[in-house]
């Protein structure tokens, strides 16, 4: 269930990112500063995601495996948030000059 939230909170995190450096290419000011604050939120959930799950291993052989399921969790929501965040903001936030 950790995984699974950190792949979720890792999708908003990456969704940002891929949103704000849309942002920072096409000069929507008005976007950027809300857009760095859930950057910061999703930052510092991931963060403790990854230290609650490492602290709750038992073994070693335990922190290799949470790990290995947190790692394709989180690369997995990266990838899903970075496509959705290229698609909504060429759609939603472009100028029509830049389609």
């Amino acid at each position: 269930m950790m995984e699974l939230t950190a792949g979720i909170v890792y999708f908003f995190s990456v969704f940002a990112k891929a949103f704000q450096q849309r942002n920072v290419n096409f000069m929507n000011y008005k976007l950027a500063v809300p857009t760095s604050y859930v950057l910061s939120t999703c930052d510092m959930a991931i963060f403790s995601l990854v230290a609650w799950n490492a602290v709750q291993s038992e073994s070693l052989l335990g922190l290799a495996i949470r790990m290995s399921l947190m790692v394709f969790a989180v690369g997995t929501g990266g990838a899903l948030g970075s496509v959705l965040a290229m698609y909504i903001h060429h759609k939603y936030f472009t100028d029509e000059r830049f389609q």
